[in-house]
């Protein structure tokens, strides 16, 4: 039988009095933190504002039990919110009890999926979303999340899920813009950037305070009345146990967005929880970070919520509060009870207005331009990867964006490998080591070709590898040996294995001989089971080196004279 691990005996074992004074400490900060986040991150996702702490509750005690980070803080989160909107609203009409449990479903299939993984310990998996195109999600995010809540600071109706169309719903009818709700939208607004520019306290508390005001003044003067939409009555009281409705063909539906939820809030929660492990020098165990995100969102599901992860903002206000163990999560939680149980009847004027705002503000920090800048500068395919993702979210939508960055950054990485970077190698006169001859001034044997494939060789380039190694022999009348350099092959599939041994027929039948060197034990081992090496008509030699001196001594004793002004 398969047992979950449990992280939390780690540090339950020696909790004390002090910890749990700091992280009361955390979490009566994170709390406030909190209470606005949720709200706003519920109206994101389309859901009644509600949801938005349920699934900042029960989750949290769930990952403190079985998560590996102890100052993550989990919950609802700007990307995994427009995510859930963007997947339920393809099955579902927003507002409706449909469109809730299509959120429920999304919580509960993207915790099966990253429990899965976690027992199978595949965090690998996560690997398949390279940074390029994590980055090119989290800018169109950001630019999505700050477009789809324009139509709550003008107090329009602006239904979309890509750029293009969220624009046209926006510019249908500039007529509709309410006044009143667009004037307390600009007021809040610049009040939270002016608080932001302040940082500390201030900044982190701005929403809760805005949340406040903006309530109080639409009680006050009855702004509602003018047209400035309000949450409305909120249901106070704990999350009851909900059972997501079996319905297959709408979990077929919601598979493929499940897992791409999960897998981006994994990578996303993971680099959260290893920045921070690091100033701690702790350790985070990323199949462990699959199984606490895992079980928490299965909470969500079942606690009435909607699909969570580990959230940066909160996290590094945890940190920075003195959280010392995961126990600060389930004060939060308790806290957040507390809310849902007691306040949720004075937030009936809260603006939407003022959600929305705090969204927009909240994302400002996805949009980093400089990301794109030095992708560019570094890498081009890397940056074509982004380009790709940033357009297809903007343009297809998240799901089908994601998918397509995921693809391109896929056969971008096969593009490169098909094409290895190949070197002709000479001697570095006094030493016993061997340099691209483009690069070095370097000793050159007459009848022994050094080549080293820079690459391991596989299906997409073996071929290619082949023509090339033959076509350089062929073209040199005085070589007689091919020593193939092998440091930079980690492994060679089957497709490359065949092409070795028509290479080495294929030089046998021009005369030459090929050679290997300093082959990885890896790569040597699994030769060894294969009859290439009773073919070859060479030999394998431990060191480049010794492959030059035996099949060309003089060579090799001139390389070790020191280096002379004409030697190349």
């Amino acid at each position: 039988m398969v047992k979950l691990p449990l992280p939390a005996r780690d540090w339950l074992s020696g909790y004390r009095r002090a910890d749990a004074l700091a992280d009361l400490n955390a979490a009566l900060i994170v709390t406030l933190m909190m209470i606005p986040q949720a709200l706003a991150y519920a109206l994101l996702a389309g859901l009644p504002p509600q949801t938005g702490l349920y699934a900042s509750m029960l989750p949290l005690v769930v990952y403190a039990l079985f998560g590996s980070s102890r100052t993550l803080s989990v919950g609802p989160m700007a990307v995994v919110s427009l995510m859930t909107a963007a997947a339920a609203s393809q099955v579902a009409a927003p507002g409706s009890p449909e469109y809730l449990q299509a959120a429920l479903v999304l919580a509960l299939l993207s915790g099966a999926f990253l429990l899965l993984m976690g027992l199978l310990r595949m965090g690998w998996v996560a690997n398949l979303l390279s940074h390029a195109v994590i980055s090119g999600l989290i800018l169109a995010s950001g630019l999505l999340i700050a477009a789809s809540q324009l139509k709550h600071l003008l107090g329009v109706s602006a239904p979309g899920d890509t750029l293009p169309a969220l624009i046209r719903a926006l510019l249908a009818d500039p007529g509709a813009i309410n006044s009143a709700t667009l004037a307390l939208s600009l007021l809040v607004l610049c009040a939270l950037l002016a608080l932001r520019r302040l940082g500390g306290p201030l900044a982190r508390l701005a929403p809760l305070a805005a949340v406040v005001l903006s309530t109080l003044a639409v009680a006050g003067w009855h702004l509602d009345g003018v047209g400035v939409a309000v949450i409305g009555e909120i249901p106070g009281g704990l999350p009851g146990l909900t059972l997501p409705a079996w319905d297959a063909q709408l979990w077929r539906q919601l598979a493929l967005p499940a897992l791409l939820i999960g897998l981006v809030g994994f990578v996303e929660s993971v680099s959260v929880a290893q920045t921070l492990a690091a100033k701690r020098r702790q350790r985070i165990d990323p199949n462990r970070e699959l199984n606490g995100l895992g079980a928490a969102n299965l909470a969500a599901a079942f606690s009435g919520g909607f699909p969570i992860t580990g959230g940066f903002a909160r996290s590094v206000v945890n940190y920075d509060a003195g959280a010392r163990t995961p126990m600060a999560g389930v004060f939060t939680a308790a806290g957040l009870a507390l809310v849902a149980l007691w306040l949720t009847p004075w937030l009936y004027y809260l603006p939407k207005a003022t959600l929305a705002a705090t969204i927009i503000i909240a994302v400002l920090g996805l949009l980093d331009p400089g990301t794109v800048v030095r992708t560019w500068r570094y890498s081009r395919s890397d940056f074509l990867a982004l380009l790709v993702t940033l357009a297809g979210v903007l343009l297809l939508g998240i799901t089908a964006g994601l998918i397509t960055g995921v693809a391109s950054a896929l056969a971008l990485h096969l593009w490169r490998t098909s094409q290895p970077h190949m070197a002709e190698l000479g001697q570095m006169p006094g030493t016993e080591h061997f340099r691209n001859v483009l690069r070095h001034r370097v000793v050159v044997s007459p009848t022994v070709l050094s080549l080293r494939v820079d690459e391991s060789l596989f299906f997409a380039n073996a071929r290619q590898v082949e023509d090339a190694i033959y076509d350089i022999a062929v073209q040199r009348p005085t070589v007689r040996h091919v020593v193939l350099l092998c440091s930079a092959i980690s492994h060679i599939d089957a497709s490359a294995l065949d092409s070795l041994e028509t290479l080495n027929q294929r030089l046998h039948d021009a005369g030459l001989t090929l050679h290997l060197s300093e082959v990885k034990g890896p790569v040597m081992d699994r030769l060894t089971h294969s009859s290439f090496l009773d073919q070859l008509g060479g030999q394998v030699f431990l060191s480049h080196f010794e492959a030059l001196h035996t099949l060309d001594p003089d060579s090799a004793c001139q390389g070790l004279l020191p280096a002379h002004p004409e030697v190349r």
